[in-house]
């Protein structure tokens, strides 16, 4: 193929295929290493990796920042890049700063062409020089180039207008969180909500044991050498799937009635006691059954909404006490023996329902932002060759 399916009208000539060594320079990060790992987002210069976190953090040392302009840093050992327009420093020596040799590309699009690129790195070595900066790419002519990177600039400011919203609104949320439950120490929180009067609620919260007030039940996991067991229409959840809509692996009725798994239904709420996923706690989005390392949680008097944001909100605390080092598990008995403060059913409804519709929020953000992401990797597969 010469040209992509998706053009702009005004241009017609073929794409070419070069070489990147003859489209970028390279440059060592040596002198742009940050001296000290002491960050603090109150400083102005960013340092970077070519890895998925890009951004660790910012500084405020004032020499040794890179100031040339566009650049890609390239992980010399994973392959990774990212495309950077503003002045920063580097974490390390992995990777290498590309720009272009000349003034007929542009660095955008030669960017987002080597992020379509699937190399494997099977081995620990320099990639760059070696192996990567010969591989090729195809390019039209500058305009058209200088056409696509305009374009697509414009699908990179909202996905990035998007995320700023979407982590504004996350830090929102746990300063809510701060405010509307007691820290450690207190019995009552910061903030207080109103009730249907419009007055502020007052009553002190009581301090109770989760075992006196909710019911608990975990699963189990049908013989996994029967094969038949899996082949039916109830979902069978595992810890790790206890956010999703739905999963892959199934269960029957036989499986359910043969072994020691629970059915759950939607809006119960979820509590993952074993592997990485220890701690995580989910209102649940669908019916199904349940296996030993989910614990699920009901109440006929208190609202579990509530409790769901109160545990999210103490998972660090549950997890540094109960699972050091990311050794061991929780277990229902050490759910049930937690104690946390109650206020009264309309408090807690109040905050349960604050709080959800901030969640709500976030998550139409989240949809938005995914759906420009994918409208992005649509026009990527449709405008390059």
């Amino acid at each position: 193929m010469k040209t992509p399916t998706l053009r702009f009208s005004d241009f017609t000539s073929d794409w070419e295929k070069k070489e990147l060594d003859d489209i970028l320079s390279y440059e060592q990060p040596n002198k742009y290493i940050v001296d000290s790992a002491k960050y603090n987002n109150m400083y102005n210069i960013p340092v970077l990796t070519a890895g998925k976190s890009f951004i660790l953090g910012y500084t405020n040392e004032k020499h040794g920042i890179y100031d040339k302009g566009e650049c890609i840093i390239f992980d010399d050992f994973t392959t990774s890049s990212h495309y950077v327009c503003f002045p920063f420093k580097v974490k390390s020596s992995a990777i290498k700063l590309l720009t272009l040799k000349n003034e007929y590309n542009n660095i955008k699009i030669v960017y987002e062409l080597i992020k379509r690129i699937y190399y494997p790195t099977y081995e620990h070595k320099r990639y760059w020089i070696s192996e990567y900066s010969n591989l090729y790419i195809k390019l039209p002519e500058l305009e058209e180039q200088n056409k696509i990177a305009g374009f697509l600039s414009a699908v990179d400011k909202r996905i990035d207008l998007l995320q700023q919203k979407h982590d504004t609104f996350i830090q929102y949320k746990n300063a809510l969180m701060q405010g509307l439950f007691p820290r450690k120490g207190q019995t009552n929180p910061s903030m207080r909500l109103n009730d249907k009067n419009n007055n502020p609620f007052t009553k002190n919260w009581e301090n109770k044991k989760l075992g006196d007030y909710f019911t608990f039940f975990s699963g189990g996991t049908p013989n996994s050498t029967n094969t038949e067991y899996y082949k039916g229409n109830i979902q069978f959840i595992g810890s790790g799937d206890i956010h999703k809509k739905f999963v892959n692996k199934n269960i029957n009725l036989e499986a359910l009635n043969n072994s020691s798994s629970r059915m759950i239904k939607k809006g119960d709420l979820l509590y993952s006691l074993y592997g990485a996923n220890s701690g995580d706690v989910a209102i649940s989005k669908m019916n199904g059954a349940i296996n030993q390392a989910v614990l699920c949680i009901r109440s006929n008097k208190y609202n579990t909404c509530f409790l769901y944001k109160n545990l999210l909100f103490r998972k660090e605390f549950i997890i540094s006490k109960y699972i050091q080092g990311g050794q061991g598990n929780l277990s229902a008995n050490i759910i049930r023996k937690l104690k946390f403060h109650f206020p009264e059913l309309e408090e807690q409804n109040k905050i349960a329902g604050f709080l959800s519709s901030v969640d709500k929020k976030i998550e139409n953000i989240s949809n938005q932002l995914n759906q420009s992401k994918q409208f992005k990797k649509s026009l990527m597969q449709k405008m390059f060759i």
